[in-house]
């Protein structure tokens, strides 16, 4: 059965709000939470963006059952690496083993508070020597390191849970995906892509877990919803080779000018009908993801959406 996941969206709810949604996600049913790491909001209509460890922690005291997951932190700029494997080491520990580390190459529009945004081939050499970083000092090593981007004169984790920290990495062409095979026990993936899917089996994810994540705008009136996406996920309608570049949310504002309200909803499912939301999730499902997180639009409609999760969504994706 595939996993049905519930995100907790920093960029668009305050930090106490989101320990709520968390709790009250875990009593719809759904089977794992996944959190943003921003710094910035990709639109400044969104109007937050908590420090995600911090809610994570008070995720983990709050909750009791529900996996818990960033998606994604990037490791490469704003975080060193032996910091990233410290925070998920105690994170595990704080929610007794629930905790997954997602990680990726990271945006221009978060990474760029601690320094100037790096250019591409050097993100994806920053990464690998993260990962390189992180993966042993969860595994329990007394680590030493030293590469091109990152010194660890010594490093090890005093706290960490009985099993390490499953790491998941996003990928979306050979190379991250290559990244994913050789380091990580998971793939994560932003769209439903049976070829990344099929090259990850290729190179050692095979029986390894994929996450997805679907976005969508449930309410009682399509009309509102279109609109609701159109102010707050229009720059989702944007190319990532895009997204990883610019630096901040006025820029997001300028480049997403041309996008129009059907442009958007063509690609997130707007309003009350179970099918186009169910629709979203299977798309993921066919691709050969095991886990699908849903991103509710909209911070006024989470305690809606999640009312008709437990009574009518989920239902309905456990017949699947």
């Amino acid at each position: 059965m595939v996993g049905v996941g519930y995100t907790l969206m920093c960029e668009q709810t305050g930090p106490k709000e989101l320990v709520d949604q968390a709790v009250r996600a875990e009593q719809a049913g759904f089977d794992y939470l996944v959190i943003s790491d921003h710094y910035y909001p990709w639109l400044a209509s969104q109007g937050h963006s908590p420090y995600a460890w911090a809610v994570l922690g008070a995720v983990a005291h709050a909750t009791s059952r529900v996996g818990l997951m960033t998606y994604v932190t990037c490791p490469i700029r704003r975080y060193h690496p032996a910091v990233v494997a410290q925070k998920a080491a105690t994170i595990g520990v704080m929610s007794d083993g629930r905790f997954t580390l997602s990680l990726g190459a990271g945006e221009n529009l978060n990474e760029h508070v601690a320094g100037a945004w790096p250019y591409v081939h050097q993100r994806h050499e920053m990464l690998e020597e993260a990962l390189q970083i992180i993966r042993p000092l969860l595994d329990g090593d007394n680590l030493s390191y030293s590469g091109n981007h990152f010194e660890v004169p010594e490093a090890y984790l005093w706290d960490r849970p009985a099993t390490p920290v499953p790491i998941a990495l996003a990928a979306s062409g050979p190379h991250s995906v290559e990244l994913a095979g050789e380091y990580a026990d998971a793939l994560v993936c932003d769209n439903p892509d049976a070829a990344v899917v099929r090259m990850y089996d290729e190179r050692g994810g095979a029986g390894k877990p994929r996450y997805g994540q679907a976005a969508v705008c449930y309410g009682p009136d399509a009309d509102d919803c279109r609109k609701t996406v159109h102010d707050q996920w229009r720059w989702a309608a944007l190319n990532w080779t895009v997204k990883a570049e610019l630096p901040g949310p006025e820029s997001f504002v300028s480049a997403s000018e041309a996008i129009r309200p059907e442009d958007i909803a063509e690609l997130v499912p707007c309003g009350p009908e179970l099918d186009s939301h169910v629709e979203a999730f299977r798309k993921y499902v066919d691709a050969g993801f095991t886990d699908v997180a849903f991103v509710q639009v909209g911070v006024d409609s989470q305690p809606m959406f999640l009312d008709w999760a437990e009574h009518e969504l989920l239902p309905r994706l456990r017949e699947l």
